[in-house]
């Protein structure tokens, strides 16, 4: 007897030829990066010839015309939250950017932002995986620029979130859903993604609005990009812009305010703590 049990007898008739699961079999490639990460919304640039998601974030004109509107960020510190899959990420590389922080929260998000930044070369950024709102409390460092593009309506305190940006920035770029009564008649089907409620909050003694909202479950989608919470709000058009100007932004540029979006009313915007008299420059 050679101790063999016949359990392990069992074990060795296996093919010992067989690829475990966990490996790539095929040749080498970029591709097989994308393809180990479920859930991508965003496209490549063509020319690479890799397939992924469909929306074009690469070449996104509401970042073009955020840059165009700041001027150059040639040498400039850019914090960016949300990246989602590294695509904004890109562009701020391209205009030069000498610094990128990105912050990304949702772990298969990041994951998904490392290989963009491997096939695209972004080697002026630090993607890192947490809460936006623990890196902004804990740090002293003030970015040139910071970008938020579709971030916003996702929190589930807002208001919190802007007085802790305007902190750490001197200028923002925000494109987010927000509330405006007018735009929403009660019979709007937008509305009912809301439970109803809305809550008054005191943000550096302002009174803002948030309206309660849930994702109904979109969570369990390998694709979603939404909050770290369930419970999060929108906030009022107006308040918005409340607070920013409260914060010190003192010049709002705003560019495609689309009331008739899908998702809810929309805008994009960049705030500037511009000084007062261009004189003080």
């Amino acid at each position: 007897m050679l101790g063999f049990s016949k359990r392990s007898q069992k074990k060795s008739s296996k093919n010992p030829l067989e690829i475990f699961d966990q490996y790539e079999q095929s040749t080498p490639s970029h591709q097989n990066a994308i393809n180990a990460l479920p859930g991508w919304n965003c496209a490549f640039p063509p020319e690479l010839n890799l397939a992924a998601g469909s929306l074009p974030l690469y070449a996104d004109d509401r970042i073009d015309w955020a840059l165009q509107t700041f001027g150059s960020i040639d040498g400039k510190t850019v914090l960016e939250v949300g990246p989602l899959e590294g695509m904004h990420t890109y562009m701020l590389h391209h205009r030069g950017a000498a610094e990128i922080d990105a912050i990304e929260a949702n772990r298969l998000c990041f994951l998904r932002c490392l290989v963009t930044k491997q096939i695209l070369r972004i080697d002026n950024a630090s993607f890192m995986l947490g809460d936006i709102q623990s890196w902004l409390t804990e740090r002293e460092k003030v970015y040139d620029l910071t970008i938020a593009s579709g971030v916003l309506y996702h929190m589930a305190d807002p208001g919190e979130f802007l007085r802790l940006l305007a902190k750490r920035s001197d200028a923002v770029f925000i494109w987010t859903h927000f509330v405006l009564e007018e735009a929403m008649p009660k019979e709007d089907l937008r509305w009912l993604p809301f439970s109803g409620k809305i809550e008054t909050k005191m943000i550096d003694d302002v009174p803002v609005r948030y309206y309660e909202r849930s994702y109904h479950h979109a969570n369990t989608n390998a694709s979603f990009c939404g909050g770290m919470k369930d419970r999060h709000f929108w906030m009022h058009r107006d308040d918005i812009l409340l607070l920013l100007r409260t914060f010190g932004f003192n010049h709002i540029d705003i560019r495609d305010q689309d009331l008739n979006h899908p998702g809810g009313p929309s805008f994009s915007l960049l705030a500037r703590k511009a000084p007062v008299n261009p004189d003080e420059k």
